[in-house]
């Protein structure tokens, strides 16, 4: 059991074809906290946005899960002016353990076409064009997945908030608060992740935070938006968040070293950082980018800068035999304009 892949590509995705006549393409990044979809027409170069809430079943269940997705591919294809019929290719990329169900709920209403993957697939493509390398997410969650040259693949991680999620916004945030609350308690040492949490979660004293934790309850996005106050107090050069950081990088490049070994990967390739924990900057891809220079000294560590839906355009370009249509640049180019035009933010 342990040599078999816990995600493998559709057939389809793996082997790229240029021969196809395929104009209208459907992408869709389904995330922890929202929904980004997009309709691409490759003749005209038009690109439409959809948007929809948490598609991650782990989180809101299959059924809203697959709600949010309809919403956010029925938005960016009226905009678009087309019927779904009139998709060639489609990949849909959605968070969680489980995407099985979200598949079998959209075949009864739309396309059987339309390919379901875990979102890490999507973000390898993004990271890599759909070619041999790894791409890792760190956002609200975490996961890493590559394709070595002979089209085997494998992932490492993602197994949710609970079980896994190293090296995530969640995962530093949590940490963030346990050792906020350890200063409190004399049980770690000093940290201004104390006084950003007070600040952060308005609350008057830091011991008040468990309460809010565990009574009100705080979502699973909202305890990971406190990253952002970690990466803060991390460049500002408290100890307790910069070592944080260092043991994210550990935690999260050991799993991207698994899939490099599992996925057959050697000489150069590109592994990809996708995901707001890595806005993080330096505090935390120095570290990720020295342990794999350290194990593998060829490899290329990047953050990616387009977001992770038009990895999913560019697969769903594969499925309608355009493989190689577009442009990386020219893409990222076109949702860029887009969603600086709807005023959204990449992730």
């Amino acid at each position: 059991m342990r040599d078999a892949p816990l995600v493998t590509l559709p057939a389809g995705l793996l082997a790229p074809s240029s021969s196809g006549q395929g104009r209208y393409l459907l992408g869709v990044d389904g995330g922890a906290t929202k929904t980004l979809a997009a309709v691409l027409d490759l003749d005209d170069g038009e690109l439409h946005l959809g948007h929809g809430a948490s598609s991650n079943a782990d989180a809101v269940g299959a059924d809203t899960a697959t709600e949010s997705l309809l919403r956010a591919t029925d938005e960016a294809l009226d905009r678009a002016g087309i019927a779904p019929e009139r998709v060639d290719g489609a990949v849909l990329a959605v968070a969680g353990t489980d995407t099985e169900a979200i598949g079998e709920q959209l075949a009864v209403s739309r396309p059987r076409g339309w390919t379901v993957v875990n979102d890490v697939v999507g973000a390898w493509a993004t990271a890599t064009g759909g070619r041999a390398g790894v791409g890792v997410i760190s956002g609200t969650g975490s996961n890493v997945f590559g394709v070595g040259p002979d089209g085997h693949s494998w992932r490492a991680g993602g197994w949710g908030h609970v079980l896994g999620d190293e090296g995530s916004g969640y995962w530093l945030a949590t940490r963030s608060l346990r050792a906020a609350l350890a200063d409190r308690d004399g049980s770690g040492p000093r940290t201004a992740l104390s006084e950003a949490a007070v600040r952060f979660f308005s609350v008057r004293e830091i011991e008040q935070l468990a309460a809010l934790v565990y009574g009100k309850p705080l979502q699973k996005g909202e305890i990971a938006a406190f990253a952002i106050e970690t990466a803060r107090v991390a460049h500002a050069g408290d100890a307790v968040a910069r070592a944080l950081y260092e043991r994210a990088a550990r935690e999260l490049g050991a799993q991207v070293l698994a899939v490099i070994e599992h996925a057959r990967l050697s000489g150069e390739f590109s592994v990809g950082l996708i995901g707001s924990a890595f806005k993080a900057g330096a505090v935390f891809v120095d570290p990720l980018r020295a342990l794999l220079a350290r194990a593998q000294p060829q490899v290329r560590v990047a953050v990616v800068e387009m977001a992770p839906v038009g990895g999913c355009l560019q697969l769903a370009a594969r499925l309608a035999g355009r493989d190689g249509a577009l442009d990386h640049e020219r893409l990222r180019g076109l949702l860029d304009k887009a969603l600086v035009r709807e005023g959204a933010f990449r992730e």
